[in-house]
């Protein structure tokens, strides 16, 4: 492994990677895949809020992408705070507001109109939080978008993908729907990530992969593969 990439490891699972040197070098496939997101945004500091820190992966490749942006992380571990703090600080001066609190409780005190994107990366014993998946918070995501604004959750799921199904009946209303997921995961041999792109998507969201790496689901291909949910 390279000796100056960090990675943090939580309920039994690789969590995020950083590299130190270049923190624009995503590892994990999902985070790439959410990294072309970022990059589709206009040009220019953005503001961003994180509901799920680890690492702070993500934040840093913000900073290190587009200086100057404004970031707000919800990120409820204190122990997983002081942990990264301690062996992998985040850069002097680097916009980076880390709140200890879950992201339910955490997007409520955003003030609205504020993100140009959200971002949904939060674990809780291997799977999103299923209070973060309800109408409820996709609303209150709405609320702290601007009018322009990107809401973008990586999930993890298996087939027949339940609460992936459940979350794009609560976030269509937002706008456009795009999603992304590996074939292996598709096909039901493992589960593993999901990226749903909604709201102001950009052109391409999730940059232009083969096939044979990622399947990219947009307009009524998403409602066919993964329809039939409950906006709960």
């Amino acid at each position: 492994m390279h000796e100056d990439l960090y990675v943090l490891e939580m309920d039994d699972m690789q969590q995020s990677a950083v590299d130190l040197v270049d923190p624009s070098r995503l590892v994990f496939d999902y985070m790439r895949r959410v990294g072309d997101v970022i990059d589709r945004l206009p040009p220019g500091p953005v503001r961003i809020v994180h509901v799920g820190g680890a690492a702070m992966t993500l934040p840093r490749y913000v900073h290190a992408t587009r200086p100057r942006s404004s970031q707000i992380v919800l990120e409820p571990s204190i122990e997983v705070i002081d942990r990264v703090r301690s062996e992998a600080p985040l850069p002097p001066r680097s916009g980076i507001k880390v709140r200890p609190v879950d992201g339910k409780a955490g997007i409520g005190g955003v003030r609205d109109g504020f993100a140009d994107m959200v971002i949904l990366d939060a674990f809780a014993g291997g799977r999103t939080p299923d209070e973060l998946v309800t109408a409820a918070f996709v609303e209150d995501v709405r609320r702290v978008l601007a009018p322009s604004g990107v809401f973008v959750a990586n999930l993890v799921d298996r087939a027949p993908f339940a609460q992936v199904r459940d979350f794009v009946a609560a976030a269509r209303d937002l706008g456009d729907v795009v999603l992304g997921v590996e074939p292996a995961t598709l096909k039901g041999r493992r589960p593993g990530n999901l990226v749903v792109v909604c709201g102001a998507v950009p052109e391409s969201p999730l940059g232009a992969p083969s096939p044979m790496e990622y399947r990219i689901f947009t307009g009524r291909a998403v409602a066919d593969s993964f329809g039939g949910g409950t906006a709960r």
